[in-house]
């Protein structure tokens, strides 16, 4: 009897750690997402840098990360602000390309024209 209870335990523990490896956010370097940028505009994917840029007005904005690999915008749509310049940052999100923020915000051209990453989620790091 503990047999079987233990047995229907480790299936359970072993589904729900496959559950959260299906949807946990894919990290990828910059270039991979620059050389083939639809395959990540479906989910989240997840990429790590430190801030080269930085523009924000009140709370919202975009910044420039470079992983080493390549550089990718970073726009920000909720009102919690932008990281500063020099900071190494872990940022989650969906690839937009011709991303245009219209009459919102003024940003630089080569963000609204050009590809970015629309952030969900940002943690600093060490």
């Amino acid at each position: 009897m503990k047999r079987i209870k233990m047995a229907r335990i480790a299936a359970l523990l072993g589904l729900a750690t496959l559950a959260l490896l299906s949807v946990a956010c894919e990290q990828k370097s910059i270039n991979e997402i620059m050389a083939n940028p639809h395959r990540y505009t479906k989910h989240e994917v997840g990429v790590v840098g430190r801030v080269v840029q930085s523009y924000s007005v009140l709370g919202r904005g975009a910044y420039q990360i470079d992983d080493g690999t390549g550089k990718l915008w970073v726009v920000s749509v909720g009102d919690k602000g932008v990281p500063r310049k020099g900071a190494r940052v872990a940022v989650k999100g969906k690839i937009r390309d011709g991303f245009d923020l219209g009459s919102i915000v003024k940003l630089p051209e080569a963000i609204s024209s050009g590809l970015v990453l629309e952030e969900s989620s940002l943690k600093a790091r060490d």
